[in-house]
């Protein structure tokens, strides 16, 4: 019987030294050295055309800063995905994401999708960015970590590969833990508490301690939806929509 693959993370990057990094610990980790999922980290300085292994020029038209060139990108992306699809066909279908501010927001549904696809290639850019044309020319998904700017893609790959990583089978301790946690369906998280028992005169909600588990997943529900109201408006109101009629 043939043994399924691993999920693969290909990652193009003008600073390899910076993987796996916190990729390499914790439950990612342990996750790594397992072999449950595999990192190939791509320098792109190494499809370079010149000496100075130049992957950047100045912008069209002016203004500050330096664009990272199509032909130099292509080249990455190109021999990256093809050498990975003559081990595994299945790469052809997976993810060429490229991280932008101005990109579809990651979110744990996209995290699904990933991790779905059995692994994806992620280019982290520098500089003001990538020459569009490289975005047209190549089926690239972008994804943005959220509304602000990093120097760069990579801490958003690390987040990325971090999100999928956990919900891979084996990976975290209780297989429930991947399902009871914030945006698992819609909702953030309920409150989590842990002994003692009393702490600075604040105790445990008596619920939690009563061993009833109908009560207790009840309040729980309750308090992810109160906590989702007042705290992400936008969650809430998707989360209503879809709630079916009369369901408490």
């Amino acid at each position: 019987m043939a043994t399924a693959m691993p999920w693969k993370a290909r990652v193009l990057t003008l600073y390899p030294a910076m993987f796996p990094g916190p990729l390499g610990q914790s439950l990612a980790g342990r996750a790594l050295s397992e072999g449950r999922w595999s990192l190939a980290v791509v320098d792109i300085r190494d499809f370079a055309r010149d000496k100075h292994r130049t992957v950047d020029d100045t912008p069209c038209g002016g203004g500050p800063g330096m664009v990272m060139r199509p032909d130099v990108l292509a080249a990455a992306i190109d021999e990256t995905v093809a050498a990975a699809q003559a081990e595994d066909p299945a790469v052809a279908q997976q993810p060429l994401i490229y991280f932008s501010p101005r990109g579809r927001r990651l979110d744990q549904a996209l995290v699904h999708e990933v991790k779905a696809a059995g692994g994806a290639t992620l280019l982290c850019g520098r500089f003001e960015g990538v020459d569009e044309r490289l975005l047209d020319a190549r089926p690239i998904v972008e994804v943005s970590l959220g509304d602000f700017v990093l120097s760069g893609g990579e801490i958003a790959a690390y987040a990325l590969i971090d999100a999928v990583v956990r919900l891979l089978p084996g990976v975290m301790g209780a297989e429930e833990s991947g399902t009871e946690e914030s945006f698992a369906d819609g909702l953030l998280e309920y409150p989590q508490y842990t002994r003692p028992q009393v702490w600075e005169d604040r105790a445990v909600p008596e619920v939690l301690l009563s061993g009833h588990h109908e009560k207790i997943a009840a309040w729980r529900r309750d308090q992810a939806e109160k906590i989702t109201a007042a705290r992400r408006p936008d969650l809430w109101e998707s989360y209503r929509r879809r709630k079916p009629a009369g369901k408490n």
